[in-house]
């Protein structure tokens, strides 16, 4: 059984995790424990080079915290201003004991007019989520997308395909 670290305490986070793992290698088991680290970016990266970052800080410094894992992931979502409008991201950065490290993003998506304004003013995406749709801590639920889906599209089924592609290098180290 092999252990894999995500750099968060989220339980959507370590699930979506335990989802991308088990379907690009189905034949393995693997151990998943949440434990926080920092991203070294602000509390909402407003880039995607700063998302990104965000992401591989996590996946590294929670492998300084947990040392004896095989894997370590860092998801970090972000947002960017586009012509005026706000696209909604993340990045997943997974790597590994042997020093190999796969990157995978999500696709995008664009935030309607008062959640730029609530984060224009200094919210971040989670923040301005709960208070548009009347919720409480939506992030650690269907977040955003799935508020924005009616949850066709969830917080976890969002990550997934991230994850997977981020996998990707582990499926085919010898090309890597």
């Amino acid at each position: 059984m092999k252990k894999v670290i995500v750099a968060s305490t989220n339980p959507v986070k370590i699930k979506t995790t335990e989802i991308g793992f088990a379907k690009m290698f189905p034949n393995e088991t693997f151990k998943m424990e949440g434990v926080s680290a920092k991203s070294g970016v602000s509390d909402q990266p407003m880039s995607d080079e700063e998302t990104l970052l965000g992401a591989t800080n996590r996946a590294n410094n929670v492998s300084m915290v947990a040392p004896e894992a095989d894997y370590w992931v860092g998801i970090e979502g972000g947002l960017s201003e586009i012509n005026g409008e706000m696209e909604a991201f993340a990045w997943i950065v997974i790597k590994s004991k042997d020093g190999l490290i796969g990157k995978g993003k999500t696709g995008s998506f664009f935030l309607p007019r008062k959640m730029v304004e609530l984060v224009k003013t200094g919210k971040e995406l989670g923040e301005a989520d709960d208070i548009v749709f009347n919720k409480v801590n939506s992030k650690q639920a269907n977040g955003t997308v799935g508020n924005l889906t009616n949850d066709v599209i969830t917080r976890t089924t969002y990550y997934e395909p991230a994850v997977i592609l981020a996998l990707i290098p582990f499926n085919n180290p010898e090309l890597y």
